[in-house]
């Protein structure tokens, strides 16, 4: 009976791209286990089991899906279901590119490594087209230092004739397919030489434009130095050697590893099954997968296990990468650097790939980064604005300190309309930026009044994705599989021809917060919960609520805090909670007295100032709107002592203010005023003060036409 591990005793990744690559790999294994059990949402299918002391996870991407999208999506699956994996392998074929300084011929082995301005894989169909030409664009990272610590120690055994690659190929000796002898003959034509025929066979292409080439003394070659990765099949030899000649010369073409390369740090190995032009067939392909992952067994050996307990696992070393360079807080991680300035070995791995910040997102990323966000989602936090020396209550209460020194949870902030929750919550959210170079923060205010977007949860989910997805790499990729997809059936987004869902959004999130978190805390600010209307409330309190159950079991470490008026409708009193209006007394009290300083006599203004306090119940809207009143009347004239008058028959609910306001327009301006009410409501999203100026100034007689 095959034994069964747990998902966190595999360290090891290996993704293939071709069934012919699987049953290589597979064949490689010196014992099956049993796949345990892991995510319906994780698509892959697993092969689980153990190459020399190491416990590998191996994955296929599906039939037929070839290509960077789809090897990244499956790669960010196996590295969030696997999370103690180290590195990555990319193990399979590709088509060779031989030449004077390479002698690269069928079967060889070619291997990834940093060569002159290339980290070991480029990506030579991104870029852009300029005036002068195509400009590549964009940067992958470098194979982990633990990997090529292991190349460089196989390339001394081959030297010394000690390689045990052909032992291990050997295992593949039972399967005909796989055979020397199946591949058949290795012909090389001149570049300028096209494929005769339909067919798969050379059987009609002429021998006189054979390369002649030396005989050598082995049959398979060890090549190291840069593959070139692209979304399409290489099939022209005149095509190989331009782009070759571009990029300073590479070894092979492929069509996967630039998806992976910064997002799972990994080493690539490619055996040659063709010459990337036109001749090319598949006869090769069993042995060259074969010869390719018999090195990438060969090189796992040279791998000490001790060895990979001193580094961090591949999800930490893509974080730090994309961090590192950044001006954003740095992560748990890099919090590991020694007093003395050198490196943790736990984080070593991250350091050797450290080409690319987040500010350098490929173009297409960036274009599923910018499908998620949209114009307003800023606003309503923008109109909210911070008072200094207020707030600070909070930060002495007993629940809101337990809520934030725990790993996870829910908080709610909870008042009378007016009070102050929004400043409240904007007031935390910068404290905590400048508290912890740790959390990552990140925030929605709902506002019922805006745009759809601004009130639902479709653009709640977005708004926190676009602020999120920039530090979760592995879920941007598994992100841009399905935009790419997407825009391939149905056009650009641009085009608005399709929109992102609710559901599928809501369930990224989810896997960002559960699986993404274990290194990057998160906090999550929710403004104004009542604003998105009773079922979306519900639905979204008991989401947060079955997350944050969830988190403890995952070892994720995300934080949610919610604000809403009083909601009757929501299960919430098993929330921590803190009520505004019963705490803020302060605050109205500091803010009242900076307002009417300058109000005389003294002896006036303080009595002003207690009957503001005693009316207030800590409605601070209703505080700004008296205060304002009283200052306006106190610049034309009137005296402290009628002040006083007209403050004792003031109403005290926030209501009733507006009613009083209102009533108080004169006549005359009564019907500007019913304009204004007319523009703002009927608006299909909130005005600007200038377009509302704009709109007041048109004639009456315009037609919607003529406007």
């Amino acid at each position: 009976m095959a034994p069964q591990l747990r998902r966190e005793d595999y360290t090891v990744g290996w993704v293939c791209a071709l069934p012919v690559e699987l049953a290589a790999a597979q064949e490689m294994l010196d014992e099956e286990h049993d796949t345990p059990r892991y995510d319906a949402h994780d698509t892959n299918l697993y092969t689980c089991g153990r190459v020399g002391e190491h416990n590998v996870v191996i994955a296929c991407l599906p039939e037929g899906q070839t290509g960077t999208s789809s090897a990244a999506t499956v790669a960010a699956q196996m590295k969030s279901t696997f999370s103690s994996t180290r590195f990555g392998l990319m193990v399979g074929i590709g088509g060779g590119v031989p030449s004077e300084e390479a002698d690269v011929r069928l079967g060889d082995v070619v291997v990834s490594k940093p060569h002159k301005t290339h980290g070991g894989v480029v990506q030579y169909d991104l870029g852009k087209a300029t005036p002068s030409g195509f400009e590549r664009t964009g940067a992958l990272n470098t194979p982990p230092t633990v990997l090529l610590n292991a190349v460089a120690k196989v390339r001394a055994k081959q030297m010394r004739g000690k390689s045990t690659l052909l032992e291990y190929l050997s295992k593949l000796g039972s399967l005909p397919d796989f055979t020397r002898e199946a591949a058949g003959s290795d012909t090389l034509f001149e570049a300028e030489y096209d494929h005769v025929g339909r067919g798969a066979t050379c059987v009609k292409c002429s021998a006189e434009y054979a390369v002649i080439r030396e005989t050598r003394r082995q049959d398979i070659a060890v090549h190291y130095g840069t593959i070139a990765s692209g979304n399409q099949v290489m099939r022209s030899a005149a095509e190989r050697d331009r782009v070759s000649a571009e990029l300073g010369g590479v070894l092979c073409f492929e069509m996967e590893a630039a998806g992976l390369m910064n997002s799972f740090p990994c080493l690539v190995v490619r055996g040659i099954c063709d010459y990337a032009d036109s001749h090319k067939n598949k006869r090769w392909q069993p042995y060259a997968a074969g010869t390719a992952a018999a090195y990438a067994k060969e090189m796992l050996s040279a791998i000490p296990p001790a060895e990979l307990a001193e580094i961090g696992t591949a999800e930490e070393a893509t974080r730090f990468a994309y961090k590192h360079n950044s001006e954003r807080p740095p992560s748990p991680t890099a919090k590991r650097r020694k007093t003395d300035g050198s490196v943790d070995p736990k984080i070593d791995i991250a350091h050797q790939q450290i080409t690319r910040t987040l500010a350098q997102l490929l173009p297409q990323e960036q274009e599923c980064v910018n499908s998620l966000a949209f114009a307003e989602q800023e606003h309503r936090s923008g109109d909210v604005h911070t008072a200094v020396d207020t707030c600070e209550w909070l930060f002495e209460d007993t629940g809101y300190q337990a809520w934030l020194e725990g790993t996870s949870g829910l908080f709610w902030i909870k008042g009378d309309p007016g009070t102050g929750k929004s400043v409240l919550m904007k007031h935390i959210a910068k404290r905590i930026r400048e508290r912890s170079s740790d959390d990552l923060v990140v925030s929605f205010f709902f506002h019922g009044q805006g745009t759809p977007l601004q009130k639902t949860l479709l653009g709640l989910f977005r708004a926190l994705l676009a602020s999120l997805l920039e530090y979760f790499p592995e879920h941007l990729t598994q992100l841009v599989a399905k935009f790419a997809e997407r825009e391939k059936r149905y056009g650009g987004y641009t085009g608005r021809r399709w929109q992102w869902t609710e559901n599928e959004l809501q369930e990224l999130l989810s896997s960002v917060l559960l699986k993404g978190t274990h290194c990057q805390p998160v906090v999550v600010f929710i403004d104004a919960l009542d604003e998105c209307g009773e079922g979306s409330a519900k639905s979204l309190l008991a989401y947060f609520k079955d997350l944050t159950y969830q988190a403890g079991s995952q070892h994720a470490h995300f934080k949610v805090c919610l604000s809403s008026r009083h909601y009757p409708i929501l299960a919430l009193d098993t929330i921590p909670s803190v009520q505004v209006e019963k705490m803020n007394g302060q605050d109205i009290r500091w803010y009242v007295r900076e307002r009417l300083r300058d109000i005389r006599p003294v002896s006036k203004r303080e009595q002003i100032e207690a009957e503001i306090l005693s009316k207030s119940n800590g409605g601070f809207q209703w505080v700004f709107l008296v205060t304002g009143a009283i200052i306006d009347k106190n610049l034309v004239g009137i005296r402290a002592e009628k002040l006083l008058e007209e403050l004792a028959s003031c109403p005290q609910t926030l209501s009733k203010t507006y009613e009083t306001i209102l009533n108080g327009v004169p006549a005359a301006d009564r019907y500007q005023m019913t304009k204004i009410f007319q523009w703002v409501l009927f608006a299909e999203r909130p005005l600007s003060a200038q377009e509302l100026r704009d709109a007041l100034a048109a004639d009456k007689d315009m037609s919607h036409r003529t406007v």
